[in-house]
């Protein structure tokens, strides 16, 4: 298994960074943009797990938390020979921009193999938190396929 150069997504906001913080740091907020249900210690070494609407779920441990602007946790699919928990990382930065804030997750250690789909994954759900953080509903989750 080869591993690819780090996945970066990047989306810009109209809210505040505290404001997207607090979906990344809360089960109910997580679970307005992305999956049916999640559990949340937003604390490092605490948990990380959200499972999907299709049963798939992720889990991983908290790694770094800086308040309004940064947070990092593994990342891994229960279940998953290619991407088991833990074995990847999600880095979620904040950054300043005019009145709204610039989003930028970077996804390390994942295999070539699974870029594209983390790639189309993480830019449709980019979608979806962006809505929530400008105060809308994302409504019910189709997927990214």
């Amino acid at each position: 298994m080869t591993i690819g150069a780090p996945l970066v997504v990047e989306r810009r906001m109209a809210a505040s960074a505290s404001t997207v913080y607090s979906f990344l740091v809360d089960a109910e907020g997580w679970t307005r943009w992305q999956g049916e249900s999640a559990a949340i210690d937003a604390r490092p070494g605490g948990i990380f797990r959200m499972t999907m609407g299709n049963g798939l779920t992720a889990r991983g441990e908290f790694i770094e938390l800086v308040p309004h602007r940064r947070v990092v946790f593994t990342w891994g699919w229960i279940d998953s020979p290619t991407v088991p928990p833990g074995s990847t990382v999600v880095e979620i930065d904040l950054i300043a921009d005019g009145d709204g804030t610039l989003v930028r997750l970077t996804h390390r250690d994942l295999a070539v193999a699974e870029q594209p789909s983390h790639e189309t994954g993480w830019v449709h759900y980019l979608g979806r938190l962006t809505m929530v953080a400008q105060g809308f509903d994302a409504g019910p989750d189709p997927g990214p396929g």
